[in-house]
């Protein structure tokens, strides 16, 4: 049974490495300064509680931050002074104090506008040339050069020291101050910048340049420590080193296991979450996440972290962050972007997601239970068999992310009238992830795929293999994705696919075509993988209804079968739009009285298009073959390219071979193909 610490007075209390706290309730209890370091609290209950600082160890470093405070407002007396030179009779003084007080400025300005680090930087630069153009100015005006040089040389010299000094006193002092603000809030800051100004009058006294100084330099450390606690990028440096200094002795939970720990409305000053385990822990309303030590865990980030307390994050941009684990149950991410994001084990249960752009988002063993997902953008997103989509409404999705000129890309359902029904959209996109994946990343060969993807289906009927994708990877890589019944040892197919795969490659052309025969069904799966591989598209098959281009159902122990039919093949418009795009990217000729390969195919696209005599499956078929033919008419006087032209003609004289030889498509291709394969270069 879990342990029931609700409403408790644990302060101090030690459960380091704590084994029995899983499910512990902690709720509404005082665990400041208590040490939960590699503790079990898995699904414990923070609701509420009070972590933080114990008030002996807040009064502790509040005083420390004051000692700090007050040794720099005394150096930066001593600054004033050594700037103050400036109106000294000595030239060499003069020269010391004028660049103190240049040098001074700028570090000022800089690190205002870019931060610490930034300031450092420019002052060690700036110092190592002030050196300089004193050696050049002693060098050009001074009578006695040695004399004066070592002179003007050990002035600016000690003056750049004394401002080093200065100036790690000033960082220090912003530090403090946002020490004070971590630990005990304004109040604090203003008795410690009270202690900082009164030290600099005193010692002072009359020195009146010297206390304007001081006072200048104690608004800029309480500047950039109130930008550092702001959130201020620039100035994070400052904020980390603040938060460590403030979370000393306070709660500590590093290392422990929070997964599904709830935190929501729990008061988190002071606290230690480094190297902890934060899978989908709840941190709803959750006050003071910002003063939390984070370590390299998801809550370092400012908008990450208000995102958690809100759960608001509408129209917000977080591209390529690793947000892995993460808990945003009910969280509205409507037109929010996470091209590129690490979404995998996260809480997304009931999240609108609605127009969120989700290219390349990793979702593995992501919870997205009844999220909104209507409008997404879902290009390439990285879902697998653990994703949960249960009850995930959505009417449409693109797949593409959108341009100005088509805002849309490729809606699905494709009708724009059309959306899915309650339950729909999880069943559409299961077949895209539940797949022998056949990555092939060298040379490929289009026939050995198409034999050996055969030979599988054949020696393995009861894996009821069903092609569903292809995927160009780089310039001769590409990934197919073969649908299995489940159950199916894709270890196994895998292994085996390869073993034959490679054989085959290596047999020469006519051995291989020895196998092929004249088995239409490999030449148009062979053209399919050659065409995939001339084009960076995706070719879909199956229940998903999703391709640019129809896929090729590998179905019982019988053979690759056709194109798939009316319910499984993309529509015959996308499949003749695409032929139609690949032909208007071919040259037109002068001469129209003598029509080139773009004319002609275009010809023959018609007739296909127009025939009564083929079923729509053939003319989907026939429609690939003219856009690879198409591809070939680019640069047809590639080897290779002569090959997938010979193939396609090959296929298209099989597709009509079958039809009435007074068909008009027929007479189309008796007339049309001869001229063609003279244009490709065939004979």
């Amino acid at each position: 049974m879990a342990l029931d610490f609700s409403g408790q007075n644990l302060r101090g209390r030690n459960f380091k490495g704590g084994q029995d706290l899983v499910g512990a309730n902690f709720s509404y209890a005082d665990i400041r300064g208590a040490n939960f370091t590699n503790a079990n609290l898995t699904g414990a209950n923070f609701s509420h509680a009070k972590a933080g600082l114990q008030r002996r160890w807040a009064i502790f470093l509040v005083l420390l931050s004051w000692l700090f405070l007050g040794l720099s407002g005394f150096i930066w007396e001593v600054n004033g002074n050594v700037v103050s030179q400036i109106f000294d009779s000595s030239i060499y003084n003069q020269i010391a104090g004028w660049i103190t007080l240049i040098l001074l400025i700028a570090f000022f300005f800089v690190t205002i506008r870019k931060g610490v680090r930034s300031g450092l930087v420019f002052f060690v630069v700036a110092f190592t040339g002030a050196i300089t153009t004193s050696i050049v100015l002693v060098g050009a005006f001074a009578k006695n050069f040695a004399g004066d040089f070592a002179v003007v040389s050990s002035k600016v010299f000690a003056a750049g020291i004394a401002l080093a000094i200065v100036l790690a006193f000033a960082i220090a002092a912003a530090i403090a101050v946002a020490g004070g603000i971590a630990v005990a809030g304004d109040i604090a800051v203003a008795g410690g910048i009270a202690v900082a100004g009164g030290i600099a009058v005193v010692v002072a006294e009359t020195l009146t340049f010297s206390v304007v100084f001081t006072v200048a330099e104690t608004l800029f450390s309480i500047y950039i420590a109130w930008q550092a606690m702001k959130g201020d990028e620039k100035h994070s440096l400052i904020r980390n080193i603040a938060v460590t200094f403030a979370a000393t002795g306070g709660t500590s939970f590093r290392g422990a296991n929070l997964t599904n720990a709830d935190f929501t409305q729990a008061t988190l000053k002071s606290t230690d979450l480094r190297n902890t385990i934060l899978i989908c822990s709840c941190w709803h309303q959750a006050k003071m996440l910002d003063r939390v030590r984070p370590g390299l865990t998801y809550l370092q980030n400012s908008q990450v972290r208000q995102l958690l307390v809100t759960g608001q994050g509408q129209d917000k941009n977080f591209d390529r962050q690793s947000l892995r684990g993460i808990n945003l149950k009910k969280a509205n991410l409507a037109d929010a972007s996470f091209i590129g994001a690490d979404l995998s084990e996260a809480n997304f249960q009931d999240a609108d997601f609605s127009r969120a752009k989700l290219k390349q988002t990793q979702l593995d063993g992501t919870d997205l239970t009844g999220a909104t997902l209507t409008g997404a953008y879902i290009e390439d997103w990285g879902i697998t068999n653990t994703t949960k989509l249960h009850g995930a409404r959505c009417e449409y999705v693109f797949m593409r992310l959108p341009t100005k000129e088509d805002p849309d890309p490729l809606r699905k359902p494709d009708n724009k009238q059309e959306v899915f029904a309650d339950g729909d959209f999880a069943d559409f996109i299961k077949p895209i992830f539940d797949t022998l994946d056949l990555y092939h990343n060298q040379g490929v060969d289009p026939r050995a795929v198409a034999i050996a993807l055969k030979n599988l289906a054949e020696n393995h009927p009861e894996a009821e293999l069903e092609i569903v994708a292809m995927e160009k990877r780089g310039d001769d890589k590409i990934l197919l994705r073969a649908k299995t019944a489940a159950g199916s040892d894709k270890s196994q197919l895998s292994a085996e696919y390869f073993d034959d795969y490679n054989q085959l490659k290596a047999l020469s052309q006519s051995q291989q075509l020895l196998l092929v025969e004249k088995d239409k069904r490999i030449i148009s799966l062979e053209n399919m993988v050659d065409t995939a591989l001339k084009q960076p598209k995706f070719y879909i098959q199956g229940d998903t209804n999703m391709s640019d281009i129809s896929g090729i159902n590998i179905q019982g122990s019988s053979n690759v079968s056709g194109i798939a039919g009316n319910s499984s093949v993309a529509n015959l418009g996308t499949i003749s739009g695409n032929v139609s795009i690949a032909l208007n990217q071919l040259p037109d000729l002068p001469d129209a009285e003598k029509p080139g390969i773009k004319e002609l195919l275009t010809q023959l696209q018609e007739a296909i298009s127009q025939s009564a005599d083929l079923p729509e499956t053939d003319k989907a078929d026939a429609l690939i073959q003219i856009q690879a033919l198409a591809e070939v008419g680019k640069s047809p006087q590639e080897s290779t390219k002569q090959k997938t032209a010979k193939n396609a003609i090959t296929m298209l004289k099989g597709i009509f071979s079958g039809l009435p030889a007074i068909a008009s498509v027929v007479e189309a291709g008796n007339k049309l193909l001869p001229a063609i394969a003279k244009l490709l270069g065939l004979g």
